[in-house]
């Protein structure tokens, strides 16, 4: 498999009967402990019979439990330690919470190692140069931007972030050579920032995709940063794709911090002085 055997669960999820899924859920939870199971003991665990434990092995691809245990082994043995978040309504506090916890830190250990070191330096120095930086994004991709825009402003850097398709629309229209938009989307596949992205390509500016490698967006931008997250389809959804998108805006500021030299340094600690006086102090009187 190409992919993680868990990103192959999660896809394979809304495709398998009820039963079936039970299953998964149960493996997706409990990796280490399918692994030394017998097929009695998972359908046990798992509430269904050794049939339907059967037929989730060969849904997923393969002869039967035995090649499915194999397979299970050999991608724990690479490291991926953590299991993807999925979630029973009958699930404890403590149970959810640290599914919630260890699912976004597999994603984004998988993120990290996934970006092109190369693409990250190519985009930090459009950044660090750029005359003016906007960031676009749709709901939580949204918040993102203001994210992004709040860390890249104290860089002594004129910059924006647009979450209304109007407003993009006319940032995008009025960018030129040497301007930078930052596109982000957890599908790379809403229509308004596609137009957006291409209508300022066409402009002259640069244009970063934080978005799905595959995605109709990342063939529409100048510079990929790849961040392929696929989000869990149950009711229940930690939008870890928000949290990669985060983490690889901070990964540029301080990228662009760096490439700016020490008169940045200087500037971000005048800035953290001048937030002291709005902070209540922690002396005991």
């Amino acid at each position: 498999m190409s992919r993680s055997l868990f990103d192959e669960l999660r896809v394979h999820m809304d495709r398998l009967r009820r039963s079936e899924q039970k299953v998964a859920r149960f493996v997706l939870r409990n990796p280490e402990e399918v692994i030394l199971m017998r097929i009695t003991d998972l359908a046990s665990e798992a509430q269904v019979s050794e049939p339907t434990v059967v037929r989730f092995c060969r849904a997923m691809g393969m002869a039967g439990f035995q090649e499915f245990k194999l397979k299970l082994a050999q991608m724990m043995a690479k490291g991926s330690q953590y299991a993807q978040f999925t979630m029973n309504d009958g699930d404890s506090v403590a149970e959810f919470s640290h599914g919630i916890f260890d699912s976004t830190i597999e994603t984004l250990e998988q993120v990290r190692d996934r970006l092109d070191n190369e693409a990250l330096g190519k985009a930090i120095a459009a950044l660090a140069v750029a005359n003016r930086v906007e960031f676009y994004g749709y709901g939580a991709s949204g918040i993102v931007a203001a994210d992004a825009q709040h860390k890249f402003f104290r860089l002594q850097i004129q910059t924006s972030a647009y979450a209304d398709p109007h407003m993009q629309a006319m940032s995008a229209a009025t960018m030129k050579a040497g301007d930078v938009v930052v596109a982000i989307s957890q599908t790379g596949r809403t229509r308004a920032l596609i137009a957006s992205a291409k209508t300022a390509v066409k402009a002259g500016a640069t244009v970063i995709g934080l978005c799905p490698s595959d995605s109709p967006l990342a063939r529409e931008v100048t510079l990929t940063l790849p961040v392929d997250v696929q989000e869990d389809t149950e009711v229940y959804i930690p939008m870890t794709s928000r949290i990669a998108h985060l983490l690889t805006i901070d990964v540029l500021a301080v990228g662009v911090a760096k490439n700016r030299g020490p008169q940045i340094s200087d500037q971000l600690k005048a800035i953290k002085r001048s937030l002291g006086s709005l902070r209540v102090s922690n002396s005991v009187s």
